[in-house]
């Protein structure tokens, strides 16, 4: 009897290691420097790869089936990352044992020596197909991971808006279309695997004037992809999305969520599955007790922070700090950088930026990009941290002169856009009106736009090399010049001394009307 019990075990082991295969894919996006844990409003200590890496070792406890990747914009937001060049995330990335990453536009923000550093470092590929350079692929465009005996290729898609977004360390490669290239690559690994999962920095649901490929037409338009995992447009879904077949889905933002994607695969097809975002310890604000201590109520399960992660992110986040955390002033008022805000509309945060580049060079009128603005500054102090929070990409000032008539065209293109776009336009200098996407009065310092005039104009480098589209600025920059000032360095410079400190109200009277 033994024997035969025995005998049984062994064979319902077998049948379900040959029939029957669970993997867990879990996923991030759109991480932009939140390696340690963060606070929002009535939200603190939430997110954090340490956290995440808790989550992903309870499942590798029960099962050796695991994935774990990362759609893009690993770059950009926080200061103790952005000082360090990424290297904390990429370190702490390395410990978890990440499998992969979509190169996201923001691997760009920095010179093209930052991305190899960060790449050379990195203990998983960078993966993108559809960015070339010489007529072949500039990064691994695949690879084939053998989970659990199941063959899963993994292929990488950038957003060809990188072109735009992102001119100045990129204008060297060409972004082809990701469908198109799609439509060439999934049917040899098909041949070669038995799960396909595109790893797109793509976006989703997003209103482009441009052709620039969304995550759901990636779907619609390319048989044969069984998963797409995506990021780029910090996309906060309740439930996946299943179109033609392929299962959607995308992780929110910074490492709030991180997803997780349940596969029962049997003779190597996927026969069941499911998705759930689990909360990296969100919150939910209770109010005050008696004490008037502020209460709150997690979202799901608490989790402790993983050591061998938390530790060395720690000693990370020592480095430089003394120097960020100097106070350079305070303000009374909320100062608005809030991302919905300043890509729909003006925000006093917006105009103090416009204003310390003028007061800095003494231009006429300054443009900003919306997309450049990546945080509010609370009512308090203000240190080094927060303004380099603010405007963490690093880039320069850059002084220009333009005729009013070529002013109007960066006006014109600004009108065109749609809401929610990072080339939402702050401007300095000037006020100005569009109806229907035309652009109806433009002021100068009070004064009617004068089309032969020449005006000085002042612009952050990024926009000034054309970026977020605005080509018009690219084709007059060789009339001007790039101070060498870092913007955000300007800002600072501009509260301590222009402001005197102190920011007990700032003007947030509309300069754009949009009609």
């Amino acid at each position: 009897m033994r024997k035969l019990r025995l005998f049984i075990t062994l064979f319902v082991i077998l049948t379900i290691s040959l029939f029957a295969t669970k993997i867990s894919i879990f996923h991030i996006n759109d991480t932009h420097g939140h390696a340690w844990a963060f606070s929002e409003y009535h939200n603190p200590n939430i997110g954090g790869f340490a956290v995440i890496a808790s989550i992903i070792d309870e499942e590798r406890a029960k099962n050796p089936n695991v994935l774990f990747l990362h759609a893009g914009d690993i770059n950009t937001g926080v200061p103790e990352s952005d000082l360090l060049n990424a290297l904390p995330d990429i370190f702490a990335l390395n410990r978890m044992k990440l499998d992969a990453v979509a190169v996201g536009n923001h691997e760009f923000d920095k010179s093209r020596d930052v991305l190899m550093y960060q790449m050379s470092i990195a203990k998983f590929p960078f993966l993108s197909a559809n960015i070339y350079k010489d007529g072949k692929p500039f990064f691994t465009p695949y690879i084939i991971k053998n989970v659990g005996g199941i063959k899963v290729a993994i292929f990488g898609l950038t957003t060809e808006e990188t072109a735009i977004l992102e001119p100045l360390f990129s204008k060297d490669l060409e972004f082809k279309n990701a469908v198109e290239v799609a439509k060439q690559l999934v049917p040899e690994l098909r041949k070669k695997a038995d799960i396909v999962i595109a790893l797109t920095h793509l976006g989703m649901g997003q209103a482009y004037e441009g052709n620039y490929t969304t995550s759901e037409e990636l779907a619609k338009e390319v048989n044969g992809i069984d998963i797409i995992i995506d990021g780029h447009s910090h996309t906060k879904l309740n439930e996946a999305k299943v179109i033609n077949n392929t299962i959607l889905i995308q992780a929110w933002e910074w490492g709030k969520i991180v997803g997780k994607l349940d596969l029962d695969v049997e003779n190597g097809k996927i026969k069941e599955w499911s998705w759930t975002p689990i909360p990296v310890n969100l919150k939910i604000y209770k109010g005050k007790d008696e004490n008037g201590n502020s209460m709150y109520e997690f979202v799901g399960k608490e989790y402790k922070p993983a050591e061998y992660v938390k530790v060395p992110l720690d000693y990370f986040a020592k480095i430089g700090s003394k120097k960020l955390d100097t106070v350079i002033g305070e303000t009374k008022v909320l100062l608005d950088g809030e991302r919905k805000h300043v890509r729909s509309g003006d925000t006093n945060l917006g105009h103090l930026i416009t204003d310390a580049m003028m007061w800095k060079t003494g231009a006429d009128i300054a443009f900003q990009n919306g997309g450049g603005i990546r945080a509010s500054i609370k009512p308090g102090k203000i240190t080094i941290r927060n303004i380099l929070t603010v405007l963490p990409f690093g880039n320069t000032v850059y002084v220009m002169k333009m005729k009013g008539s070529e002013v109007i065209k960066v006006l014109e293109y600004a009108a065109k856009l749609p809401e929610g776009k990072g080339a939402w336009l702050h401007v300095g200098g000037l006020t100005f009106k569009s109806e229907n996407g035309k652009v109806t009065e433009v002021m100068v310092n009070g004064k009617t736009l004068e089309m032969d005039k020449v005006y000085t104009v002042v612009t952050n480098n990024y926009m000034a090399s054309g970026g977020d589209g605005y080509s018009m600025l690219a084709e007059n920059k060789a009339s001007g010049y790039d101070t060498g000032f870092v913007l955000a360095d300007v800002v600072v410079e501009y509260i301590q001394k222009g402001l005197n400190g102190l920011i007990e109200k700032y003007d947030d009277t509309p300069r754009y009307i949009r009609k």
